[in-house]
């Protein structure tokens, strides 16, 4: 595996947590923005795969998540999440002036890479949503329903069909095991809602990959978000038969194989 660094920065609302995973001559800056309750330490494969492919990569832990402070998945606005990632992007542009940069998010990270481009898209070469949250996600206003959100925890087995990724999950001390805040909740209702109503990604080439078999973010309900925010270069990837974590799948290589392909063809159309 690629060797990586870690360092800290003071965020919107908490000293939050980063890893490079450095490359000394760069084709393309990739930034990791992963899903709610994880951290960055669960990329290690990803981003191994895009340092071979000529990546320097960086990823943070955000605000309540892994090694970053913050009360425990406490996020009171999703809005101080994209600002603490664009200054992981600012960071990593410092290092590496005039290289272009490619976001990838997952699943909760795929909702903040949404926004991040809707905010920040111009500066963007490409952008990868891995069974992103977006449009329209049932758990949300079903948990909602209560004063206080139910301890319903993730079933591992719906994150992949190795059983080694299930478990690995439930083991690590860094993943958050336990119940929904409220307040997170409602902060995802209010983003999702903006995304929608902010609308079209534009040019941006955008790359929307998604297991059929997603039990935990359906596709159904991410289309909908999909379809309020396509641009004119979108490019759609459902895996049959995969589960959430579709970096994580017995597939995961040809899932990466498409990602790295998609920037590739990204990137060429930024010099042609």
């Amino acid at each position: 595996m690629a060797t990586s660094r870690e360092y800290t920065f003071t965020g919107s609302r908490v000293t939050n947590h980063v890893r490079e995973w450095p490359n000394d001559r760069p084709r393309y800056v990739a930034i990791l923005v992963h899903g709610y309750g994880e951290h960055i330490g669960r990329y290690e494969y990803v981003a191994d795969r895009l340092v071979r492919h000529g990546a320097a990569v960086y990823g943070l832990d955000h605000m309540g998540h892994g090694k970053s402070e913050g009360d425990r998945v406490l996020i009171a606005d999703y809005e101080d999440v994209v600002t603490d990632v664009h200054t992981v992007e600012e960071q990593a542009r410092a290092a590496h002036p005039d290289v272009p940069v490619v976001m990838i998010g997952h699943s909760m990270g795929g909702l903040i890479a949404a926004r991040y481009a809707q905010r920040y898209g111009t500066g963007l070469a490409a952008l990868v949503l891995s069974g992103p949250v977006l449009g329209e996600w049932a758990v949300v206003p079903e948990l909602l329903a209560y004063p206080e959100p139910p301890d319903t925890p993730i079933d591992p087995s719906t994150l992949s069909r190795d059983p080694a990724v299930g478990e690995a999950y439930a083991a690590d001390p860094l993943v958050w095991h336990g119940p929904f805040k409220r307040t997170t909740l409602e902060a995802l209702a209010t983003t999702l809602d903006v995304i929608s109503k902010t609308g079209s990604l534009g040019p941006l080439p955008t790359l929307w990959a998604h297991g059929e078999d997603d039990q935990l973010v359906p596709i159904t309900g991410t289309r909908a978000g999909i379809d309020a925010i396509r641009g004119t270069d979108l490019t759609e990837r459902i895996y049959p038969g995969a589960r959430h974590e579709i970096f994580n799948e017995t597939n995961k290589d040809e899932v990466l194989d498409d990602v790295t392909a998609f920037i590739d063809r990204a990137l060429s159309g930024r010099t042609s």
